[in-house]
């Protein structure tokens, strides 16, 4: 569905290239990740994606079309949540009559499904909300396209501890199978449990792009003893003891992905 090939691109007045010769694919019913240390270009590729940005080189495919043209039949089925963001001060019914006709897909059913979710009614007022709330209405809005690329950036900033669960929700409810969805964040653990691939990007370069199953098929991660005589391929100390990545060998169980800890082995070159 998105085929990123050779592709490069530079802020205008800058010394350095974001990324140089990239490449990436991606394809539908999947949930991406996206990782990585602040300034390696993780809303720089959110918007190149979504055409909002032009690459000096190479192309950006959405289904084989180059998605900085903004063609219409593109821009119908890409939505992209940015971290900031401002409403008009109008009513939540009248933003869905300007905005909703842009999507052919749009759903009342699932707007007030995510409403519900995000414990919000849909007669507010858009001027009326708070930061958060207004983050919440956004994302119901996005969900509600039914577009089959939706992209969000730092989508749980500013959320409370309930609404970050609010938004796992909503979001597992609304993944089709002709859908797909990239979050870039920091905030891993807000998201992990979402998440079926997981794309890590360094200065101008991939680190890590695996989907979950891979991953767990090659690791465990648990609590243990460094010196019990597990291969073991990076550690942290912590509280509950030693944090570990290991190889998973016959007889291992599944474990859940801590991202956190992969990051940090991936960033130090022991996980690839």
């Amino acid at each position: 569905m998105i085929e990123v090939k050779n592709m490069s691109f530079q802020y205008p007045g800058q010394k350095d290239w974001v990324f140089d010769g990239f490449n990436l694919q991606m394809e539908e019913n999947r949930i991406y990740g996206l990782l990585g240390k602040n300034g390696t270009g993780k809303s720089t590729l959110l918007y190149l994606i979504s055409g909002l940005l032009r690459p000096a080189s190479g192309s950006v495919l959405c289904d084989g079309k180059e998605t900085f043209r903004r063609n219409v039949e593109v821009l119908r089925d890409i939505y992209l949540v940015p971290e900031e963001f401002e409403f008009p001060s109008i009513s939540l019914e009248k933003y869905i009559k300007l905005y909703s006709p842009f999507y052919p897909r749009f759903s009342r059913e699932a707007l007030q499904s995510s409403l519900n979710d995000f414990e919000l009614t849909p007669d507010i007022h858009l001027g009326a909300l708070s930061m958060g709330q207004k983050k919440k209405v956004l994302m119901a809005f996005a969900l509600a396209t039914n577009t089959r690329l939706l992209l969000m950036d730092e989508p749980t900033n500013g959320l409370d501890i309930p609404s970050k669960s609010q938004f796992r929700k909503a979001v597992a409810n609304n993944m089709g199978e002709d859908r797909m969805i990239m979050i870039s964040t920091h905030q891993v653990h807000d998201v992990e449990s979402l998440l079926d691939h997981i794309i890590m990007l360094s200065q101008r370069e991939l680190l890590l792009n695996a989907s979950v199953q891979d991953i767990t098929d090659r690791y465990v991660f648990e609590y243990r003893p460094v010196d019990d005589g597990s291969p073991v391929v990076y550690a942290e100390p912590t509280l509950q003891g030693n944090a570990v990545i290991a190889k998973r060998m016959d007889g291992d169980k599944e474990t859940q992905v801590n991202i956190e800890l992969l990051f940090n082995a991936v960033t130090k070159g022991l996980v690839k």
